[in-house]
């Protein structure tokens, strides 16, 4: 899943170089948290107008973890 995200996320922004992504451990509700941080200049490409893009970002993370019976959760920070 973290290879996911990684994918996504280096086609948005211009300093891939700055992406870094941590995972947490599963929750008590079975969800995994991951953790987005990107360069402060790449933030509004990760968010979009409206938060869309984050959005996005987010379904296609969720769709891909019931795929492997998982609960996700993508937070940008």
């Amino acid at each position: 899943m973290k290879e996911l995200l990684q994918a996504i996320v280096s086609d948005l922004v211009e300093n891939k170089d700055a992406i870094e992504i941590t995972e947490d451990e599963e929750n008590a509700d079975g969800v995994t948290i991951f953790h987005l941080h990107v360069a402060p200049d790449d933030m509004g490409r990760v968010i979009g107008k409206q938060g869309r893009i984050a959005k996005a970002i987010r379904i296609i993370m969720r769709a891909g973890a019931i795929r492997h019976n998982k609960k996700v959760m993508v937070e940008i920070d």
